[in-house]
Parts: structure tokens; sequence; C-alpha cells
């Protein structure tokens, strides 16, 4: 894996963020007119990374089932989450951002989230650490969970009230023991806050697809990812958590009667 290509991926994703920071936000009055902003967002960046990644890589293939999980084909794939936290954007909310990673034969091996609104973006190569901005990030050294910033979030849109109770028992389990817990999207924001030491711990149920560049990045700043029974995370996990060193076995068993 090549710096240059990385370098491609960052500029394709300023490009397509620079263009949706320039909307103006107007708050959809109904679930129609939501669905049709949220497209919008959607096919914007999406008509602006997918000529300019296919051409870097010739051959690779294309997904933007933000949504999927499970394993993938042979072969290179990107993954694109369009636009992580499309919601709040549509609101007019900061919390947004543009996730692209690189998939081969089933396992990543290039990230990139770029936030154009906190101008940030955080990139990761497998194997070669992650950075913020061209900067070297490293996930926190905090050892007392009673201490620790934790957070989830909903990773996909779901009123089942089985899931809903699970999350609900998961946040007040961890709100028990840890110092705050965050619940909030786009997954990929808490994740890249895990990164960068800002955050000690991000857990979800599910491992979709989106996720797959901010776990990287997650993972390459020296973050502990694993599934839910301690496992380590690979893009099939049926769900993960995130988190310092020194508080994952803590965030774990914190866990332990939601799993």
């Amino acid at each position: 894996m090549t710096n240059a290509l990385l370098n491609t991926v960052v500029e394709a994703a300023h490009t397509a963020g620079s263009l949706i920071d320039r909307r103006p936000t107007t708050r959809p009055q109904g679930m129609d007119a939501l669905r049709a902003a949220l497209r919008t967002n959607d096919d914007a960046v999406t008509d602006v990374l997918r000529p300019a990644l296919t051409a870097a890589l010739p051959g690779s293939g294309w997904n933007t089932d933000e949504h999927g999980e499970g394993p993938m084909p042979g072969g290179d794939w990107w993954v694109i989450d369009p636009m992580g936290g499309n919601l709040n954007a549509v609101h007019g909310m900061p919390d947004w951002n543009i996730g692209i990673s690189l998939v081969r034969d089933g396992q990543p091996v290039l990230a990139v989230v770029h936030a154009p609104v906190a101008g940030e973006t955080f990139t990761a190569i497998a194997g070669a650490g992650a950075w913020l901005n061209g900067v070297p990030v490293s996930a926190a050294t905090t050892t007392d969970l009673s201490a620790a910033l934790t957070g989830t979030g909903q990773a996909r849109p779901s009123r089942d009230p089985a899931h809903a109770r699970r999350v609900g028992d998961a946040v007040a389990a961890m709100m028990e023991r840890a110092l705050y817990v965050r619940v909030s999207v786009p997954v990929s924001h808490q994740l890249t806050q895990v990164a960068a030491g800002r955050m000690d711990v991000h857990w979800q149920f599910d491992n979709l697809r989106s996720h797959i560049a901010p776990v990287l990045i997650a993972r390459e700043s020296g973050a502990t990812v694993t599934d839910l029974d301690g496992k380590p995370w690979d893009i099939t996990s049926s769900g993960y958590v995130a988190a310092a060193p020194g508080v994952h076995a803590a965030a774990l068993d914190a866990l332990r009667t939601v799993r």
C-alpha cells in the first residue's frame, strides 16, 4: 500500500467534503423531504469519489452499502460511507464526515475519515499507524474505567423493541462503571475520537461495512479492538469494543450482561 494512493483518497475526500460543506441547510418538514435530502448528499459525495478512486486503483470493486455486513468477495474493494452522520448534516449540525476504506481479500488495508466542518482528516494504512492531518495519533493511556469517556450510537435506523432495550441496558450498565457515556452518531466520529485519545471506549452491537475505516484507524492508533467476546475484530465480527488498552478489559466486563 503506497502513500501516493492514500494521498489520492484524501484529496478526493476533501473535494467531496467541500461540496457538501458549502450547501445551505434547511430542516426538512417531513420524512419524504428528509429522505430526499439524505440521498442528495450521498449522491453528491459518491459522484466525486467513485471516478477518482476507481481510476486510482484499476479493477477495484465498489461498495456503498453502508449497512451491509458479513464477509466480502476477494480482490480490492472500495467501501464507502458517503455521509457518516448525514442526518446531522441535513439538520445543520457539524458532526458528519466522509468514510473510505480499501478492503483487500477481506482485510482492511487503508482508511480515510474526513470531517470537513472540524477540518480533521484521519488516515491509516494497515501496519503503519494512524494519523490526524498528517500527525501520528495514539489511543489514550487511561487505566481506570471510572475516569473514562465512553460511547455508543445507533449504527443503523431501528425501532425494534428488543434492540432498543439491549442498547439502553448497555448504556445503563456502562453508566454504572464509566465517567461518562455519549450516545450519538456518526459511529465514525466516536471511533476517531478513540484513535485520537480523546475518548476511551466505543462499543457497537452491529459491525457494519461503514465502520471499517474508523475501526482500522482506531486499531492502528493502538486501541484494542475485539468482538464482544474478546476475540480480535474482523469485518465479519457481530459487534465490537474499541478502547484504550488500559480500560478495554473493564469495558468488556461492564457489557457482559448484555452481550
